[in-house]
């Protein structure tokens, strides 16, 4: 997915929104104000949490909306398109209101991520650029989140590039695993694009063009002298590799300002690892980093490290950048409610499969802490306009199951949901790719380890404030009597 002033992405809409948003002009309904919640409903890999990620690309695909006349013409080319509706394409400004959760911030299922407030058809178009960019990019940042918590305090490196689904994949998916956690990827142009770190070594062909192995090593540190990290595994990690890369690492002349390194890429990471850490600390090469790639995951990380692995760091591909593991997210963007003669209706999905009712009204989301520990405690739905009242005990309740209550006292919230759009105008300026990394880590922190551990996590609380609840309840009769 390329930002809109490199091609232009425009028409990338599922069609049902071109044809609802002609119909609505014909019903003359383009001006009745809805409004729109994008959320998920189910945690990748049974985690226990989502990392936000992807709302810069959202700002500029909207910043940069407009249709041309290349799409007027291929639209009327069609013959299923009114004049009325291509002349309003002709002339689009986007003026909806926009919040959001900022990048970086954990989120959790059911609770609005984005919220779109605006003419209906305005919430339309922006529909699937919405969802593709989102579901994309969180599904990415919390992958490589949940590598990074598995690696324990060692770093970890992005290296999926080539395995990526598409050009695009690749480069939004190494901004992704930055805000995630990895300290930097192998995709340079990401580096050029979002200035974060890009990383890399030195492939098998390197070794194989030389008539040694040794040759291949000694001629890389003459030019790489104060960061020489080797690939050791091109014949045998401990009978060719170690030996070659110990000898030239000796030969090299001091420094204290040098990264010195082996790269492991086959074999038995456990093993060969412990090894080679032993072999280099008898050489007295204890400064050599080890670093280990290899179809790597949060769980080959967990067990390699329980086995005692001596890893300083980790290089991960394909199962990183393509979420290997569990490759949709499942975001959806639904209706929640319309404003008719300025008066809010709310307005509700129903089905017999619990987890697709949707929740109605307009709303916001509050993260309460506990004042003591500053730990997060649960996230609170409301009705938009309603506040909390810090000053009070607070009742929190399951929303589908009302008997499991939670008083709350000494406590203190935030409101999750910043403005990003007024009446079309970017009123919020994104912070910078590394400026995230360092708000993830922050809020990441605020989370029990129950709630981030890999296996078996704690549910972490989403709850409906009171008076939502009510309302919630309200629409589920009303409609249940009705239809069913």
């Amino acid at each position: 997915m390329f930002e809109n002033h490199e091609m232009n992405l425009s028409l990338l809409v599922d069609f049902y929104e071109l044809t609802m948003a002609n119909n609505f002009i014909l019903d003359e309904q383009e001006n009745v104000i809805a409004c729109f919640d994008m959320f998920f409903r189910k945690i990748p890999d049974n985690g226990g949490y989502c990392i936000m990620a992807g709302l810069d690309q959202i700002i500029t695909f909207i910043k940069n909306l407009k249709f041309t006349p290349e799409d007027i013409k291929f639209l009327e080319s069609k013959n299923l398109f009114d004049k009325k509706f291509l002349d309003y394409l002709k002339n689009f400004k986007f003026s909806c209101d926009v919040y959001a959760i900022e990048e970086g911030f954990p989120i959790f299922p059911k609770e609005p991520i984005v919220t779109v407030k605006g003419p209906i058809l305005e919430c339309l178009l922006i529909e699937t650029m919405l969802l593709l960019t989102l579901n994309h990019q969180i599904l990415i940042s919390t992958k490589a989140s949940r590598i990074c918590t598995a690696a324990n305090g060692k770093d970890v490196l992005e290296f999926g590039s080539r395995r990526a689904q598409g050009y695009s994949g690749a480069i939004y998916g190494a901004r992704a695993s930055i805000i995630g956690g990895c300290i930097a990827t192998s995709c340079t142009i990401s580096e050029k694009k979002f200035n974060i770190p890009s990383f890399g070594t030195m492939a098998h062909s390197w070794i194989q063009m030389f008539d040694s192995e040794y040759e291949a090593f000694k001629t890389w540190a003459k030019y790489s002298p104060k960061n020489c990290v080797l690939l050791i595994d091109t014949y045998n990690v401990l009978k060719s590799g170690l030996p070659n890369a110990i000898r030239v690492f000796k030969e090299l002349p001091k420094n204290d300002d040098r990264i010195l390194g082996i790269r492991i890429d086959s074999g038995d990471i456990t093993y060969l690892t412990k090894k080679a850490r032993e072999i280099l600390n008898k050489e007295g090469l204890h400064e050599v980093k080890i670093i280990v790639s290899n179809s790597l995951d949060e769980n080959i990380i967990t067990n390699v490290l329980s086995e005692g692995a001596e890893v300083d760091m980790f290089g991960v591909g394909e199962r990183l950048i393509t979420s290997k593991s569990e490759p949709v997210l499942g975001g959806v963007y639904k209706l929640c409610a319309l404003y008719k003669n300025d008066v809010l209706i709310p307005k509700i999905k129903i089905s017999e499969n619990h987890d697709k009712i949707t929740i109605s009204g307009l709303k916001t989301v509050y993260r309460i802490f506990d004042s003591k520990t500053n730990m997060a405690i649960a996230d609170l739905i409301t009705n938009f306009y309603d506040t909390i009242d810090e000053t009070k005990p607070l009742t929190i309740f399951d929303p589908n199951f009302t008997w499991k209550k939670k008083v709350i006292t000494d406590f203190y919230t935030i409101k999750l949901h910043k403005k990003i759009f007024d009446k079309g105008v970017c009123v919020y300026k994104s912070p910078s790719v590394m400026e995230i990394h360092k708000i993830k880590n922050k809020e990441f922190s605020k989370l029990w380890p129950e709630i981030t551990r890999l296996e078996n996590p704690q549910n972490y609380f989403v709850d409906l404030s009171k008076n939502l609840w009510n309302s919630h309840q309200d629409l589920l009769n009303k409609y249940s009597n009705k239809y069913i």
